[in-house]
């Protein structure tokens, strides 16, 4: 078994539920990487999977786990069903598009962390998570009904023009 499929083991249950123990036990974890990440400004971190876990404290397994949040928001995707312990990889950390994806996968936990202003200002965050949020907002175009103008400015009822058919 893989350290991906290990991990995607401990965090699911068979039935595709997520495992709260194990969720209680790795969020305050990846928070972690987080806030480093947020405090240093690290825009690159490289190493094997087993050094990169040990310097964060947590299992490779654990770390993989990390890998996986944050490899949606790689230039080049890590491939998670080919790393081992001895897996060289490089994560590239673009701040905007990190704080946009946490916003869009609504993980409060992380995109509220104050070493966010570290990074930007309070302003730029407001900015960034109402573009985020409105991004995903779906808008309605009205409806045309029958009894209205027709759209293509022709002065009929719609149902006599356009809506015809």
């Amino acid at each position: 078994m893989n350290l991906y499929e290990s991990w995607f083991k401990k965090a699911y249950t068979q039935d595709g539920r997520i495992n709260n123990s194990f969720w209680n036990d790795f969020m305050p974890k990846e928070q972690k990487i987080y806030e480093y990440i947020l405090s240093e400004k690290v825009e690159k971190i490289e190493g094997t999977v087993k050094r990169l876990a040990e310097k964060f404290d947590m299992s490779p397994e654990y770390f993989t786990g990390f890998i996986d949040g944050i490899n949606d928001i790689q230039p080049e995707k890590i491939n998670l069903e080919t790393l081992t312990e001895e897996s060289e990889i490089c994560i590239n950390i673009n701040f905007e598009t990190l704080y946009k994806k946490m916003v869009e996968y609504k993980a409060d936990h992380l995109y509220n962390l104050p070493e966010w202003k570290n990074i930007f200002t309070e302003e730029q965050l407001k900015t960034l998570f109402k573009g985020q949020r409105s991004s995903t907002t779906f808008i309605r175009e009205p409806k045309i009904e029958r009894n209205d103008p027709c759209p293509c400015g022709s002065g009929k009822k719609y149902k006599k023009c356009c809506g015809a058919n």
